[in-house]
């Protein structure tokens, strides 16, 4: 599965972004996907995902209520809609899926290309 990643860029403090991830794949849906993250000098961390299924949602602590993360299957595409950003969300975001997964941080096996979000204060 190639994955490509788009939608970062730079927005003020409070803004909103949505991110884009389009699969190459036809089965798209027999995937689970999600979103990681990675802030310079910080390890890289698992933002949200969702099951293939689409019965499992998963935000890490510090985006919910702001994050939603969506798929369309018709589409082949998964989204990561950011709202009241705060500086702390500035790092490179990545997609991800896994094939018939669920929602754990170390199942993802499929990597997309970084896109860079910068919140400024």
């Amino acid at each position: 599965v190639q994955l490509q990643a788009s939608g970062g860029g730079l927005v003020q403090a409070g803004g909103s972004l949505r991110l884009s991830c389009a699969a190459s794949e036809r089965t798209f849906s027999n995937y689970a996907v999600g979103w990681f993250r990675q802030a310079p000098g910080k390890e890289r961390e698992f933002v949200a995902g969702i099951s293939w299924s689409g019965g499992s949602i998963y935000y890490e602590n510090s985006v919910k209520g702001r994050f939603t993360i969506s798929r369309n299957n018709a589409k082949n595409t998964v989204y990561l809609q950011m709202n009241s950003l705060k500086p702390e969300d500035t790092a490179v975001y990545y997609c991800v899926a896994a094939y018939k997964a669920g929602v754990t941080r170390d199942q993802w096996n499929y990597w997309g290309q970084g896109t860079l979000v910068t919140v400024s204060s």
